[in-house]
């Protein structure tokens, strides 16, 4: 929209003042006023952010600490002619960053998606004559019509309206389908509550009506929403912090040690090409290489369990995100709830009923203390039977397959009736003499009925508020149902009045005799199955639970009581949020739990305010309206059939079932996600310091023969061992069955270290031993082929390539036992089972294949410069490899001994 200023509070402004501001009238435009003004105000569009181009979401992936050592050492070493090495390097640069790519171009759906809720036609009052036009063409000042099922395309001053009723769900969060009439309403009125308009992207449900075109495109309340989204922050996940982090830490470790070993190389004597590769060596050595990759697959890995679990992630570090998440905001209708009203309590003037169950009646089973007494039954028989014939809406289908055709609250009483075996089709073939719809002005609705006992006189039914319709029963039962109403709405349930009188009468002033008060019905939005032993689990892990809705704060409240969502102050509602500044609001929401009638921008602030605080925040949602929380969230959860285009678009994870109980399974798959990628990470890492040692000790301690450096590991061998056997033997740990006592840990600190302080010194310890063990079996190859490091002579070619071959195949054997040992980090393997996981030794049966082909392979011995083994040693290079087995299991004995004695 191009038009400058504020506009005015359309709800509040009169029907003839709205016309005169907009220069309009109630015949509508004309085609040539509707054109002009087209050019002025801009199309009827939403904005569409089309996002970063590919190019710049593939130059992203190369902004790495190890990226950039990996490209300087690629590059070094085609300086140097090492053609092999530095081509190996460049295709792991490669081939991680194109992973990254793939999972990362998705980007500015979410604007579209919402833009998309617009683009439908719409029935215009054009020159005097109805037409139909492209919804992009309305301006303001244009009147339309609507009628039911009709999707609001802008946002619209009812000018008049038939028993006109709109789904807002999606924009404001209210269940159930709100009244909406001409009258203007107060400016300070909330937008849930502005029943003098509709707004673009809800959806009329009932009753017909037309309206003055008041805002368009990015003016709307679906436009403002838009812009919330595009101003939300997506931010970075805690894992991705934490990978980035250990990679910069990694990478200053690795280029100080460079340059002090090719200083101390040029020390030595080293030719420069020679120290050049000595320090290339050591920094390939260093670099895990297999980092990204192993990151990348293990979360994959996490990725296709979770979508077994229902619940499918659209970015791969949301896996782990859910696992550290301290918070779950979460919308209420259509999340918690069915979104679909169902029947909950009944009173009648012989007792007050419960339907048992949170669905729909559930069977119809009628609760008391004790069977149902006989007057109970009857008189509730009496009640559904007037719920049945007051009623505007239709069963399609059969069994669990009905569906609701026309309002979900009527929808509500025809199934409960339904279920408590009232003979529905019997009812509605009864004449009907006439029938009085329902209307937001009247608030009530009558029907009357031919009845089958032959009396002279129909019956009339009638139904509606409370309010209305008690006054006009006798007070002796009146007064009994004020009391159990006053009941109901405390916990939140919506109420119908019903009465019934003999004669056609079936207005107000027609009742001059009192009605029959049949009773009273209340339903609600019932809580979804699950969902409360799921927040209960997410509370014992630490987990806080927080419902942000647009509803009503009695009903949210009540909700709230029932599943558990349980704060140490009231709800706090949207007006009142706004009263406060950005401090306020931090303090209140660590302590409310119930948060209600709260727009769009309520829920940014909230999910802002938490994460300031330190809070790793989920957001669920479902609507228009939970969408740019949703982006803002760390993690954005959406419902995968309720939901909106525009919610699953903003989201990190879509729940394919619409269940917040898969939010506990997919908290509970993160955190084994976390903890089986430190498992992975603490696995691969000695490898690389290993490495590093191995070139560290020959550059520093093994003689210059012939002009040249004598290396244990070549650097074409060091990225086998990197890329090939650290990888395909870390991949198995994501595999790995959940540590018992998962969820019952607190959600780690998001700004911890990706590795322990124990982790970082079991890496340095295992990392020395490995080192030792391929140093030891370099020189004891060369020893028994009679060769020596110590003269001048350097060995022939076939002892140092065989020694070189058999200090790369015991690191490979240390590596299996290393592996076996990781499978817990702190625990004896036992403790989860030593079968629980049968990938390891898949794994480990696939990398002796591969070190197998390594060794005697002709290909491959000419690509990585090895030589074929004797039995006798692959004998001693297991039993090498072996050793780490006994020096881990020490550790973690020690460790276990003083934990056991309240040391840490």
């Amino acid at each position: 929209m191009t038009v400058p200023g504020d506009s005015p509070t359309w709800h509040d402004l009169p029907i003839d003042e709205s016309l005169a501001v907009l220069k309009t009238h109630l015949e509508g435009l004309t085609i040539e006023e509707a054109r002009s003004r087209i050019e002025h105000y801009g199309p009827n569009a939403i904005a569409r952010d089309e996002g970063p181009g590919w190019w710049t979401v593939l130059l992203r992936q190369f902004n790495s600490p190890l990226i950039y050592a990996l490209l300087a050492s690629a590059g070094v070493a085609f300086a140097l002619s090492e053609v092999t090495n530095g081509s190996v390097v460049i295709a792991v640069v490669v081939l991680n960053s194109l992973i990254g790519f793939v999972q990362e171009y998705r980007a500015g759906k979410a604007i579209n998606a919402l833009a998309e809720m617009v683009s439908e036609p719409a029935t215009a009052l054009r020159s005097g004559e109805w037409t139909h036009v492209p919804a992009e063409s309305l301006v303001p000042g244009d009147v339309v019509e609507m009628s039911p099922g009709d999707r609001v395309v802008a946002d619209l001053r009812l000018l008049e309206g038939h028993g006109l009723r709109a789904d807002e769900s999606a924009l404001t969060g209210e269940s159930t389908p709100v009244d909406k009439t001409p009258p203007a309403v107060p400016a300070a009125t909330a937008l849930a509550e502005r029943s003098s308009l509709l707004h673009a992207g809800t959806m009329v449900s009932a009753g017909t009506g037309h309206g003055l075109v008041v805002e368009t495109g990015d003016r709307t309340e679906l436009g403002r929403v838009s812009g919330l989204l595009q101003s939300a922050d997506r931010s970075t996940t805690p894992l991705t912090r934490s990978i980035a982090h250990l990679g910069s830490v990694v990478t200053r470790a690795i280029g100080a040690v460079t340059v002090v070993l090719l200083g101390v190389a040029l020390a030595r004597g080293y030719p420069v090409a020679d120290a050049l590769l000595a320090a290339i060596t050591l920094a390939v050595a260093a670099i895990p290489e297999g980092l990204p990759a192993i990151v990348t697959i293990a979360l994959a890995i996490g990725v296709r369990r979770m979508a077994e679990r229902r619940a499918i992630v659209r970015e791969l570090p949301a896996v782990e995100t859910l696992g550290a998440t301290s918070v779950v905001c979460t919308d209420k209708t259509g999340t918690l709830t069915r979104n679909e009203m169902a029947v909950r309590s009944a009173w009648t003037p012989v007792g007050e009923v419960d339907f048992e169950g949170l669905g729909y009646a559930a069977e119809g089973r009628i609760l008391q203390h004790g069977p149902p007494r006989p007057s109970v039954t009857s008189a509730v028989e009496q009640l559904l039977v007037s719920a049945v014939l007051a009623n505007e809406s239709q069963l399609s289908g059969l069994g669990e397959e009905r569906h609701v055709l026309g309002d979900p609250t009527d929808g509500a009483l025809l199934v409960a009736a339904d279920r408590a075996g009232i003979d529905r089709h019997e009812l509605v073939s009864r004449t009907v003499v006439d029938l009085l719809p329902f209307d937001a002005d009247r608030r009530y609705m009558a029907s009357v009925v031919e009845t089958p006992d032959d009396h002279p006189d129909p019956m009339t039914y009638v139904k509606g508020a409370p309010e209305l319709v008690l006054p006009h029963c006798d007070a002796d039962l009146a007064g009994p149902a004020r009391e159990a109403l006053s009941r109901f709405t405390e916990d939140g349930l919506r109420v119908l009045a019903f009465a019934r009188r003999r004669g056609a009468g079936m207005g107000v002033d027609s009742w001059v005799e009192p009605l029959e008060l049949l009773g009273l019905i209340a339903m609600i939005d019932p809580p979804r199955e699950g969902v409360a032993e799921s927040i209960a689990v997410c509370r014992h892990a630490g987990v806080d639970v927080k419902m942000i809705t647009g509803d009503h704060p009695g009903t949210a409240s009540a909700i709230g009581r029932e599943l558990g969502i349980v704060g140490s102050s009231p709800a706090l509602t949207g007006p009142e949020i706004g009263l406060l500044d950005d401090d306020g609001l931090r303090e209140r929401v660590g302590t409310t739990a119930v948060f209600a009638r709260v727009a769009p921008e309520h829920k940014l602030r909230l999910v802002r305010a938490l994460q300031s605080g330190g809070a790793v925040v989920a957001m669920t949602g479902d609507g228009v309206n939970d969408a740019p929380a949703l982006r803002q969230a760390d993690i954005g959860v959406a419902m995968g059939i309720a939901g909106t285009a525009a919610a699953k678009e903003a989201a990190d994870i879509v729940l394919a079932d619409d269940n917040f109980s898969t939010i506990g399974s997919a908290i509970e798959e993160g955190r084994r996600v976390y903890d089986n990628l430190v498992k992975a990470l603490a696995f691969a890492l000695p490898t690389n310091v290993g490495e590093g040692l191995v070139i560290l000790v020959s550059v520093l301690s093994f003689p210059i023969i012939g002009g040249h450096p004598v290396l244990p590991i070549e650097p074409v061998q060091i990225l086998w061992v990197n890329l090939v056997a650290t990888v395909g033997l870390a991949l198995p740990l994501a595999l790995e069955a959940k540590e018992p006592g998962l969820m019952g840990r607190a959600p780690r600190n998001p700004h911890e270290a990706l590795l322990s302080r124990f982790v970082v010194v079991r890496t340095i310890y295992v990392g020395v031993l490995l080192c030792g063990i391929a140093v030891a079996l370099f020189l004891l190859s060369l020893r028994a082929d009679g060769a020596s490091l110590s003269g001048t002579q350097a060995p022939d070619a076939v002892s140092l390539v065989q020694a070189q071959t058999l200090a790369v195949t015991g690191l490979m054997f240390a590596q299996v036992f290393y592996l076996l040992m990781c499978r817990t980090l702190r625990a004896p393997v036992r403790t989860i089972g030593l079968a629980s996981n049968p990938s390891v030794f898949v794994g480990i049966a696939v990398v002796i294949a591969l070190q197998a082909a390594f060794v005697h392979v002709s290909f491959m011995q000419a690509v990585f410069g090895t030589s074929s083994l004797g039995p006798a040693q692959w004998a001693v290079a297991a039993a090498a490899g072996a050793v780490v087995v006994p020096v881990v299991a020490l550790e973690k004995a020690w460790r276990q001994r003083r934990s056991s004695g309240g040391s840490t």
